[in-house]
């Protein structure tokens, strides 16, 4: 059996390419399904209640080949991810603790539900109103818009995409309470600091709209709040482990004192 504690620098490398790999075989498997998958899915978008108030066109004869690709692509990596996560936390697992590597791949199964959660609530909340605003700002100046299928595509994807990784802020804050790095208290401390970054990354996402702005940030500041919350709980669980790796070390010289 291979000791990874001592591996050398080569054989680390060897390991990440092997996990690459792995995540290879399985995007093409993603892509695979994708590919029957993608239809569907774009059918579902261009003929739900809200799009279907949109009058969306096709300028160039490879738009739809351009949409149906990347829908594929991003289909291929939603399924896929949960592989690259556990192929992630497989090569650093070495460096947690027995107890941290079990807690820590409990967390794979909900930072999927929290990424899939995050598309979710962006295009049901944050781009429908997007969209709303924009054509009443046009009708408002006087501009007819002629809406381009592969552009309303990609704004959608520009949108959720990005919530889905916004959403992973409390599972990222709780790893790193379970590892020591951050505390409740830091958080607490430094809420302004996070405030003022989080309306800021709203700033380069959002339209120049107050609404809109809040629409984008007050999400943010509600999972930053809830991390706080989640990071509390993982810090107290920090702490009983540490004591206990500190009472079984101390028992351990006590028993070597023994023998001696």
């Amino acid at each position: 059996m291979v000791d990874k504690d001592n591996l050398t620098f080569v054989e680390h490398l060897e390991e990440l390419r092997g996990r690459i790999m792995i995540i290879a075989y399985f995007l093409v498997g993603g892509l695979i399904v994708g590919f029957f998958v993608a239809k569907p899915v774009i059918f579902y978008i261009t003929n739900d209640d809200f799009t279907q108030t949109l009058e969306l066109n096709a300028f160039r004869i490879t738009d739809p080949l351009t949409i149906y690709i990347t829908m594929i692509i991003v289909i291929a990596f939603i399924i896929v991810s949960p592989v690259i996560l556990y192929e992630l936390w497989a090569f650093i697992s070495p460096g947690l603790h027995p107890k941290e590597q079990k807690v820590t791949l409990s967390y794979i199964p909900f930072s999927l539900i929290l990424f899939v959660g995050g598309l979710l609530f962006s295009y049901f909340v944050i781009f429908p109103y997007l969209i709303s605003f924009t054509m009443g700002l046009a009708d408002d100046m006087g501009i007819k818009q002629t809406i381009g299928i592969k552009e309303y595509f990609s704004e959608m994807f520009k949108f959720t995409i990005p919530f889905g990784f916004v959403f992973q802020l409390p599972i990222l804050l709780l790893f790193l309470t379970r590892l020591g790095i951050v505390t409740p208290m830091f958080l607490k401390k430094n809420r302004k600091y996070a405030y003022f970054i989080l309306l800021v990354v709203a700033a380069l996402i959002a339209p120049p709209d107050f609404m809109t702005h809040m629409l984008f940030t007050l999400p943010m500041i509600l999972l930053y709040e809830i991390s706080i919350v989640i990071s509390k709980i993982g810090y107290k669980k920090y702490l009983k482990a540490e004591q206990k790796l500190m009472e079984e070390e101390l028992g351990m010289d006590e028993e070597d004192k023994e023998q001696l």
